[in-house]
């Protein structure tokens, strides 16, 4: 029989709000997650490819008596031991007692689960799985079928199949009665919506939205394995319950719990932060993939997934996200594993020198946004390793002579920040740019190599001219005089960012056109982090007024910060979810990153750990944002707990380990020793200044050098004082993709002008315009 109502109702991903996850040790590549009591996304045969939404469980007498558990949603999990990714599930109700036992095959691509239910004998427990195979949940064909003298459980879409087997207490075929469907059709669950038990057998259901259900004794194993077709999911599945389930769990405990004695954990640490150490460390090691060593998605959820159905989700690789897991990896001790990563992104390096804004494990861009700190990430990984004379022989000169040069050639304004939104120059991408132009220097043959610390001199004395905004609203309400600003516009022609003009703001809650001098955020504090700036200085202690007033909340939980004011990129006021327009709620990640900037102050910055530790999830798990209004009951949302954003963040869980190894460091693990060494926080006064199409300038200092810095080979033709003393000079190639003039400036005194312009030579054209740098 052919279920009916085909397509079905428009699928979409379960909530990203995981309780865990998980994966071995061995040679096998399954990925899971729980939440809400049951399996949630399942990933194989790479973790960046989802394929199902959920398997979950009823419990139900065949009579009119049935709870589907997600729902009833009253159970509690119980760990072995912190960090150890094996988890068990209490259901509780007053009729029964259902437990849960997870456990994923070393060896086989499968998914193990232990069944128990207790209690009230009449009750038996049913299994309802929602494939979305290859990622997407439509299209998928399901059905039940007796192979190999065994029921099965099949569904399969493209090139991707899985089977669940299940086995009873003497290791025989356990399944029931079986049915395949259309969700919201004749889906399992409608079933027993509408009979109040299971009466629909169907055989097969498809293409489109399927489900399968399947009824058990009251103890059973199950397996859910994948593989290219039906043949050999199967097989995986029969093979991986051919083993006692105790037997496979205590093996895969026993993996995982050398796994942490080989990590670096300092001593002494309070036992709350100790734990959410081992699990942050866990969490790190779980998103790794198999087959393509190195690379780590961003987390095994999609953010809202219950609104929609996105194929990428978070289970992609950011370069950004990458790097700062990379540096938590490396504070572990895992440095086989910080080694990969960098010769991962030497892999997937664009010709261009840079990164996709991110990406599918392969290398095959998905979103294509350009931001310049995911260019200089990877360049400050090679330098950390080096600076620990670990990279171990892996060549990274090519590498780094090919982001230095998008860099240099792009910057200092960057496409997107950070949080790949709107384009200008902020502090923390122009930060992370300057710190790679300068622990990159070495790497790089001469004259590229001056010309690279040249570059970082320069735009590190500009900064605060670019991204500092005077008697703003925001510095009156602060009663400061200054701040730095989130976002500055791109440099115009007179050499200003123009902090006064309209910025719109690609996710706002309120009116997307502000001010840029209105609108801040907390990205300045990697100035200090990186050592381009101290910890006291005054504009740093300004801005942190600033962001004080209007981005900290205090929450149960402790101290937690907004990304920028007016974000738009959160839940509905009423807790619904983000649908591309919301409020932005509070980062524990940004507990993390204040955290490393009381460090650097010489004041304790265990609060703010203790902060994210007490956000997360019922596991440990650490979310995107947490809610910061009153409680929602409807929406599962209370003040400092998990909202329905994007979780575990790992980004946010390297954060946490890397301020653990910072405080018993005593400053920030990942702090640039080049860049300390150059800067020691202070911001340079270099005796030269550049101009470039990208960063313009009209003044110079009497007595200082003057570098343009052209995209293309030229002749400049230059003059002073209204084109007197004219004289051509050609251009030469700097090796980063730039060309450049030094003009003679060095005698001019103040009042003096100096006038030029360019003959393009590959073109063969003048630039048909005319510019001029006043002497001061």
């Amino acid at each position: 029989m052919i279920a009916f109502g085909a397509p079905g109702i428009s699928p979409t991903w379960t909530s990203s709000a995981k309780d865990f996850v998980g994966c071995a040790l061995g040679t096998s590549r399954l990925w899971f997650t729980t939440g809400r009591g049951i399996v949630n996304e399942v990933y194989w045969p790479h973790i960046d490819c989802a394929q199902i939404r959920d398997l979950g469980f009823i419990v139900a007498d065949g009579r009119g008596f049935w709870v589907e558990l997600k729902r009833h949603d009253d159970y509690r999990t119980v760990l072995p031991h912190p960090g150890i990714p094996a988890i068990e599930i209490v259901h509780t109700h007053p009729r029964f007692e259902l437990r849960l036992r997870l456990v994923p095959d070393p060896v086989h691509d499968a998914l193990l689960i232990e069944v128990t239910l207790q209690g009230d004998p009449e009750l038996k427990p049913y299994a309802l799985l929602a494939p979305h195979l290859g990622g997407r949940g439509g299209g998928n064909l399901a059905e039940t079928e007796l192979y190999r003298g065994r029921r099965m459980l099949f569904a399969s879409r493209g090139t991707s199949s899985l089977a669940l087997a299940a086995v009873d207490a003497k290791q025989c075929d356990a399944w029931g009665p079986t049915s395949a469907g259309i969700v919201g059709a004749s889906d399992g669950w409608q079933d027993f919506d509408r009979n109040g038990a299971l009466t629909w057998a169907f055989e097969h259901a498809g293409p489109g939205n399927v489900a399968l259900i399947g009824g058990l004794p009251q103890r059973a194993t199950l397996a859910l394995a994948f593989a290219a077709d039906h043949e050999g999911a199967a097989t995986l599945a029969v093979a991986a319950l051919c083993q006692p389930f105790d037997q496979v769990w205590d093996q895969y405990v026993a993996d995982w719990r050398r796994w942490h004695e080989r990590i670096s954990i300092p001593a002494g640490l309070p036992p709350e932060v100790a734990t959410q150490h081992s699990i942050s460390a866990m969490v790190l090691r779980v998103h790794q993939d198999k087959t393509f060593s190195g690379a780590m998605v961003a987390s095994l959820s999609v953010p809202w997934g219950n609104a929609h159905d996105d194929i990428g989700g978070y289970h992609l690789v950011w370069p950004r996200d990458l790097v700062e897991s990379a540096g938590a990896l490396l504070a572990l001790g895992a440095l086989p594993e910080t080694r990969a990563v960098l010769r991962y992104l030497i892999a997937t390096q664009c010709g261009g020198g840079d990164w996709p804004q991110n990406q599918w494990l392969g290398g095959l861009p998905f979103a294509k946004g350009v931001q310049l700190d995911e260019a200089a990430f990877p360049v400050l990984l090679a330098a950390t390793l080096a600076e620990r004379d670990e990279l171990a022989g892996i060549e990274v000169a090519p590498m780094i002579e090919r982001a230095l040069g998008f860099i240099a050639c792009s910057g200092p304004a960057t496409a997107q920040d950070r949080w790949e939104e709107d384009a200008g120059i902020n502090p923390f991408t122009l930060g992370a740019c300057i710190a790679a132009l300068v622990c990159g220097a070495p790497w790089l043959p001469e004259p590229a190599r001056g010309w690279a610390l040249k570059i970082a001199d320069d735009w590190n004395a500009r900064l605060e001219g670019w991204t500092v905004a005077h008697d703003s609203a925001l510095a009156r309400a602060s009663d400061v005089a200054a701040h730095y600003v989130r976002n500055a516009p791109s440099i115009e022609p007179d050499g200003q960012t123009h902090l006064e003009r309209v910025l719109p703001i690609k996710n706002r809650a309120q009116d997307p056109c502000l001010p840029a001098a209105e609108q801040v955020a907390t990205g300045f504090l990697q100035l200090v982090r990186l050592g381009l700036r101290r910890a006291d200085d005054p504009l740093m202690i300004d801005t942190l007024k600033v962001i004080d007033r209007e981005l900290k909340v205090e929450l149960p939980t402790g101290p937690a910060w907004h990304r920028y004011n007016s974000d738009g990129y959160g839940e509905q006021a009423d807790g619904s979810p983000f649908d591309s327009t919301g409020i932005g709620r509070a980062w524990p990640l940004l507990a993390g990153e204040r955290g490393h900037y009381e460090l650097a102050a010489g004041r304790e910055p265990l609060p703010f750990l203790n902060a994210m530790a007490a956000m997360t999830g019922r596991c440990g798990l650490i979310p995107e944002q947490v809610w910061d209004e009153e409680a929602i009951a409807e929406h599962s949302l209370a003040p400092g707990q998990p909202s329905g954003s994007a979780m575990p963040l790992v980004w946010a869980h390297a954060e946490f380990v890397k301020l653990v190894h910072s405080i018993a460091l005593g400053r920030p693990f990942d702090r640039p020793e080049a860049t300390w060494k150059r800067y020691a926080g202070k911001r340079p006064t270099p005796k030269f200044a550049i101009w470039s199409l990208n960063a313009p300038i009209t003044t110079i200092r009497a007595g200082h050098a003057l570098h343009l810095m052209l995209p293309h080979a030229a002749r400049v033709r230059q003059g002073v004082n209204d084109w007197q003393k004219i004289g051509d000079i050609d251009s030469t190639d700097t090796g980063l993709g730039l060309h450049a003039v030094t003009l003679p400036t060095s005698r001019l005194k103040a009042g003096a002008r100096i006038d030029f312009t360019m003959f393009w030579q590959g073109e063969s054209r003048w630039q048909q315009q005319d510019y001029r740098i006043d002497v001061q």
